[in-house]
């Protein structure tokens, strides 16, 4: 057993959820995309070693958060107004880099 997580950002929206795996001792990134689905997110995070995932605070996360915890996975949320980006990441917003930012912040 390692002592290490994967890290999962997830960029969570109405009608879609962008994932980004990170694993911090190879160095790989992996992503997916899904539909409001949370048996598909689940069933793809548990496919890592240790998975843990992380998405930004809003209306359309709560219910997959409890969601993934049911099914597994161990979830937590972000506050948005805690997370500081760089100043050149604001021009570049997109739900890709987004779940990517938060899997390494994990």
């Amino acid at each position: 057993m390692s002592n290490y997580v994967t890290a999962i950002g997830l960029d969570v929206h109405a009608r879609s959820i962008s994932a980004c795996a990170f694993d911090p001792m190879t160095g790989e990134v992996s992503r997916a995309r899904f539909g409001y689905d949370p048996a598909s997110v689940a069933e793809w995070a548990l496919g890592f070693e240790s998975p843990k995932a992380v998405y930004e605070s809003g209306p359309t996360g709560f219910h997959l958060c409890r969601a993934l915890r049911a099914l597994g996975v161990d979830c937590a949320v972000g506050a948005v107004s805690k997370m500081h980006r760089p100043a050149a990441d604001r021009g570049r917003k997109n739900d890709r880099r987004d779940a990517e930012w938060l899997a390494r912040l994990l």
